[in-house]
């Protein structure tokens, strides 16, 4: 089982990116997909995720420019992030809550991408 991030890049403070996060493995249930970033010489951060109700939480400081949405189907997330800002730039970190199934025992952890560099320019 693993997370795989992709999206990241360059571009110019106003402009776009999306990234998108794909589940692939033996995987029973995929749930809480969210994304976090980790700016240099800081903590990694919560951007936005899926809640285990199905609503959305964010960052008060992306509310009203990133937009996260998931295709459970394809275990899929994105995040569409839109007038980006310098102080985005970061590592972003898929992460999910994966159940597993074996017979009639089921088990579930978190599990974390190995993240995509976004860069935003001045």
């Amino acid at each position: 089982v693993q997370l795989q991030a992709s999206g990241g890049g360059l571009v110019q403070a106003g402009g776009s990116l999306r990234l998108s996060c794909a589940g692939s493995g033996h995987i029973f249930r995929i749930d809480r997909m969210g994304w976090y970033r980790q700016a240099p010489g800081k903590q990694r951060e919560l951007v936005a995720t899926f809640t285990s109700g199905g609503s959305t939480k964010y960052a008060e400081s992306v509310k009203g420019r990133f937009t996260i949405s998931r295709d459970s189907v394809q275990k899929m997330a994105f995040l569409q992030m839109n007038t980006l800002k310098p102080e985005d730039t970061g590592v972003y970190y898929c992460k999910a809550y994966i159940e597993q199934s074996r017979g009639s025992t089921t088990w579930g952890q978190d599990y974390w991408g190995p993240g995509t560099l976004v860069t935003v320019s001045s």
